[in-house]
């Protein structure tokens, strides 16, 4: 059908069966907003910026698993969002990024907020493309929703000029994606699944490294299944929080810089490590020639320019995690004998023995661990916990009680502070039937907190529980132990007060510095399913513990028991 590339966009959206859509419009995009006008087949979200708009649909698509949908415009619509696009790139989140673009004949004159878009996100995403004829849009859409969805997931963005949305042109969205550079291999080599069993089979100290590419593929159901049959134990990566349950036997916990102390000692001691959909990175390695220094590697990922980038894979397979670890599965009924790992197992229960993750209560103050405890304690599989970046956020992976995967919702790659409440809207959309809890901190909360204004004009009650300590408080936890105590402009002390401001912006805010008032609070909060803010005083100076310093060995961690000498 001749049709205009605006309506194209929606013709497309329509068909990909999107139901959101995260932006906020301008002069370049201006046609495909009036076309969103016309249409009810989705949902449109105005967010009050362009980098909440990536943000919360960065949220929606780590808590559906679906690709997520972000619109804006030229210009400064554009350089805000470069932010959350590279947010995604980092954590490898499917997303489609539709931006406008000055008209044709204006590229290059410097016109009015023209950016030369395509070339500031080449290096932060998946695959990028400039529409210069309204007849190429069908194609480039279909294929920017398979880019962004198949193999390593990742961010696509299309840029299109204003004239060429006002371009009328044949529609034709029937037509296979065939790309002749782009095929991503998800079977696995069957002779490599093989041998890597057998080394299991053979192996005495074998430890399961699970990564975000788990959740990514949606292989948790297969991964619990394996690591129960084999009996190995496992450690998850920060962007792997739920892959298994809080309470599974073989579940050690997190490892890295704020790993526990048992996860940290068992990657020192392993003699094989199974590393699934994992990257190695620097805050999960510490020191790379020490990192699990004695052990073989198995390391399976979609992306083969990630095996081997930065530890040595001795058994590589490239391929889909559901899909090869269903492959091992197969092989492992067989050649596999759970009781063969019964004495390391019993090694690692006695490193969590011996450094429990813990914290140390104060009559006096509230912990901020103990925040998150008891918001688990209260709420467990019935919320979704989304975070901002900084001590609050390891807190909430040390201590919260995950149950299922896509449960934890985090900037993990990049770190961004006001990734958390945006992101939290996105998952509120997502999964409506869930209390959608956005634990943030003082600092975090200030970066993005206009979209107190998207939560209440939309209906979409996120619970925004701040860990107030008045400081930029990893920051200020590095220039406490490395920096001789120096808070170089970490301090926080003048502060607005966030009551006040939920409430100016039609939410509710509550003021908390006892955990009989959090209580009381938080489900207050709940019972009303409202757009809050609780405010909760905590300890000033309580640190995130263990931590391997940077340039560290995992197997060199500073513990709690040392902060209290």
């Amino acid at each position: 059908m001749q049709i205009s590339g605006a309506q194209m966009v929606i013709e497309a959206l329509i068909a990909e069966n999107v139901d959101t859509v995260f932006g906020y419009p301008g002069g370049a995009i201006m046609n495909v907003y009036d076309e969103i006008y016309k249409q009810d087949s989705f949902k449109h979200i105005l967010t009050r910026h362009e980098q909440a708009a990536l943000h919360a649909a960065e949220g929606y698509s780590k808590a559906s698993g679906k690709v997520g949908v972000a619109m804006i415009t030229s210009g400064p619509g554009f350089t805000n969002a470069v932010t959350g696009i590279a947010d995604a790139y980092m954590d490898s989140i499917p997303m489609v990024v539709i931006s406008g673009q000055v008209p044709m004949s204006l590229i290059g004159t410097d016109a009015f907020q023209e950016i030369d878009a395509v070339g500031i996100s080449r290096s932060c995403t998946k695959h990028n493309y400039l529409v210069t004829d309204a007849n190429d849009l069908a194609r480039v859409l279909k294929e920017a929703f398979y880019i962004a969805s198949t193999g390593r997931p990742g961010p696509v963005h299309v840029d299109i000029p204003k004239d060429v949305t006002a371009q009328i042109a044949e529609f034709d969205y029937s037509k296979p994606v065939s790309l002749e550079t782009y095929k991503p291999n998800t079977k696995g080599n069957t002779r490599q699944i093989k041998k890597a069993v057998e080394a299991i089979s053979k192996a005495k100290r074998p430890l399961f490294y699970l990564g975000g590419g788990v959740i990514n593929s949606n292989a948790s159901k297969e991964v619990r299944e394996f690591v129960k049959m084999t009996g190995i134990p496992a450690v998850e990566t920060f962007m792997a929080r739920g892959t298994l349950s809080y309470d599974d036997p073989l579940l050690i916990s997190m490892l890295g810089m704020h790993g526990s102390y048992a996860a940290n000692m068992a990657m020192s001691e392993t003699d094989l490590v199974i590393a699934l959909g994992a990257r190695f990175d620097d805050r999960v390695t510490g020191k790379l020639s020490e990192f699990a220094k004695n052990a073989d590697v198995i390391h399976v990922d979609i992306d083969p320019a990630s095996i081997s980038k930065l530890v040595n894979a001795n058994f590589p397979i490239v391929g889909d995690i559901k899909v090869v670890v269903n492959a091992m599965i197969e092989l492992a009924k067989s050649m596999l004998n759970p009781n063969n790992y019964k004495s390391w197992v019993d090694t690692v229960n006695n490193f969590d023995k011996l450094h429990p993750l813990s914290y140390n209560e104060d009559t006096e103050s509230i912990k901020p661990q103990w925040v998150v405890e008891r918001i688990g304690e209260i709420l467990g599989d019935s919320a979704n916990i989304t975070t901002d970046v900084g001590q609050h956020q390891m807190w909430s992976a040390q201590f919260y009680p995950f149950t299922r995967a896509r449960q934890f919702i985090s900037s993990g790659g990049l770190g961004t502070m006001g990734f958390g409440f945006p992101a939290a809207i996105g998952v509120k959309r997502a999964d409506m039937e869930r209390v959608s809890i956005n634990i943030t901190g003082d600092g975090s909360i200030l970066m993005n907190i206009q979209e107190l204004m998207t939560a209440v004009e939309k209906k979409l009650p996120v619970i925004n529980v701040i860990l107030n300590n008045n400081f930029l408080g990893m920051v200020r936890q590095w220039q406490t132990l490395f920096y001789d105590k120096r808070h170089s402009e970490t301090d926080l002390s003048v502060q607005p007060d966030f009551v006040k401001v939920a409430e100016s912006f039609g939410g509710v805010g509550y003021r908390v510095s006892t955990k009989e008032e959090f209580d009381k609070a938080l489900k207050d909060a709940i019972e009303k399913n409202v757009v809050a803010i609780i405010d909760v005083k905590v300890h000033r100076m309580e640190n995130v513990l263990p931590m391997v310093p940077a340039g560290g060995s995992l197997f060199n961690m500073m513990l709690l028991e040392n902060k209290e000498k």
